[in-house]
């Protein structure tokens, strides 16, 4: 998204763009500096920190308050009329200056008193930017919400697991979903740290160098919600290493959903899950197919996201302090990751969580590769077996194999354990046992370690995966609230001089 202008400092009555010197007024490069349109997204945020800034210079006395009152009032009419009514400018900051100096006269220029474009585009960009974060943080949640409670509804239901796409041991469908619950929690910490860096007030840096007004940088924080001040004047302004820091968090975030849609991708493939209709499409040609669309897209969005924060690195990483017209093109790419990120995230959820689990198919497909093998393993390395010679009798058992068979009978276990151990299995474990360990169901029963996908093992895990929700919930509702009740602040105190 194209936000961010150059540096102004000289401001005169006039027409159009009425803060920019006649020189530079007209040319083909106009449009080509221009941001305007793309500024869309920032014309709300513009109009908050103008009103702060105002209020601010009234309250220090640098501008007079009737001025203040009448540059407030020609905002209100701005915000009316909407950003497609703004008359041209290179960007929407002297777009709104332009408008605002028309209805005023002369005097609107006094809103600009003691900043410079460069520290009001930092603070428009961190103050949208984090309400667009919060936006995304709450999806997460939510979805993080349906999937623990998928996982509880789904903790007998018997799935396999795979590692290199192979038959590997059996699962549940809740111990699956569960984990990617867990994968989302710790996206959400990223992004609420991200949040936390990035609510910080820029206002009052001016073009880098600080300003020899007595501005009260404090109080713009407290009028837009910030939770303190960006301190030093000149990385202040120049900084938008909170850019990359919530594009990173995103992009994996993306990654996590992109696996997610794979593992459903692949599942549906083998008839192991059932997309809902309003998740899936047929073929234009071939009228019998159901495709997974929809989690194709979020694990081709993933490299969208991925793709913007390599173009933001590129864009940042050979620039000097302090401003750089480079910049205008930088908030595009966290604007187009969070957007499509965040909408991956409605959909993946969605997607999963109104599918059909077969529950007979599931388990059928458990018991494929001899995927319990390593159950009867264990039970010999209970027993005092070295595992891996207890790995060598199911290995050899493994070797008998046919390719219709999933797991090898007893006998066959009982067979090579004379040859590899020279006594009788039943020397070592019962016959019960060894029988119950070949069953899926029973081999996820047997599962119970902490983590693991025995129901009462995966419950402890939902009740600690309820606790990480609620804390993130109240983290995100506090942050929601403390931004409600800047902007109900900010209203109060503009409502004094209009």
């Amino acid at each position: 998204m194209s936000d961010e202008g150059p540096d102004s400092d000289d401001t005169h009555a006039g027409a159009g763009e009425t803060v920019r010197r006649d020189r530079f007024s007209g040319g083909p490069a106009r449009g080509f500096l221009s941001s305007l349109e793309a500024d869309e997204r920032i014309f709300e945020a513009d109009l908050a920190v103008d009103r702060a800034h105002v209020v601010m210079l009234a309250e220090q006395e640098i501008i007079e308050a009737e001025i203040a009152g009448e540059i407030l009032a020609a905002l209100d009419e701005i915000e009316a009329e909407g950003h497609d009514a703004l008359p041209e400018g290179e960007d929407v900051h002297e777009a709104i200056e332009s408008a605002v100096i028309e209805r005023v006269g002369e005097d609107g220029g006094k809103m600009h008193t003691a900043r410079s474009r460069n520290d009001e585009v930092a603070a428009c960009v961190r103050y949208r930017l984090r309400e667009d974060l919060l936006e995304t943080i709450a999806t997460v949640v939510e979805a993080r919400r349906e999937f623990a409670e998928m996982a509880a509804d789904h903790r007998g239901v018997v799935m396999p697991g795979y590692t290199h796409l192979q038959p590997a041991q059996p699962t549940t469908v809740g111990h699956w979903i569960a984990s990617y619950e867990q994968a989302l929690a710790r996206d959400t910490g990223r992004l609420l740290d991200a949040y936390d860096r990035l609510n910080r007030n820029p206002l009052g840096s001016a073009a880098f160098a600080g300003t020899p007004f007595e501005v009260d940088r404090e109080r713009t924080a407290e009028l837009l919600g910030f939770e303190g001040v960006a301190e030093n004047s000149m990385d202040a302004s120049a900084t938008r290493d909170f850019l990359v820091e919530v594009t990173a968090a995103l992009s994996n975030l993306a990654t996590t959903l992109s696996g997610l849609a794979e593992d459903v991708i692949v599942m549906a493939s083998k008839g192991h899950v059932e997309l809902a209709d309003e998740y899936a499409s047929t073929s234009s040609i071939m009228p019998q197919k159901k495709n997974p669309d929809t989690l194709e897209l979020v694990r081709g969005r993933a490299g969208d996201a991925t793709a913007g924060l390599n173009g933001l690195l590129t864009n940042l990483k050979g620039q000097p302090r302090a401003y750089n017209r480079d910049l205008q093109r930088a908030g595009r790419h966290a604007w187009d990751a969070i957007d499509s990120v965040t909408e991956s995230v409605e959909v993946a959820a969605g997607a999963v969580t109104t599918a059909e689990w077969p529950t007979k198919t599931l388990s059928e497909a458990a018991g494929e590769g001899f995927s319990t093998a390593t159950g009867v393993a264990d039970l010999l390395a209970m027993s005092g077996v070295p595992f891996r010679t207890a790995h060598e009798v199911v290995a050899r058992a493994a070797e008998t194999l046919q390719h219709d068979e999933n797991a090898p009978d007893y006998a066959t276990l009982d067979a090579v354990a004379e040859e590899v151990l020279g006594e009788s299995l039943s020397a070592y474990v019962d016959r019960e046992a060894v029988e119950r360990a070949l069953d899926p169901a029973a081999s996820v029963q047997m599962r119970d370690s902490r983590g693991g996908p025995a129901p009462e093992a995966l419950a402890e895990q939902l009740e600690a995966a309820t606790d990480r929700i609620e804390s993130d919930e109240h983290a995100l509702c506090d942050r929601q609230d403390a931004l409600a009740a800047a902007t109900a602040r900010l209203d109060s105190e503009v409502d004094r001089y209009v």
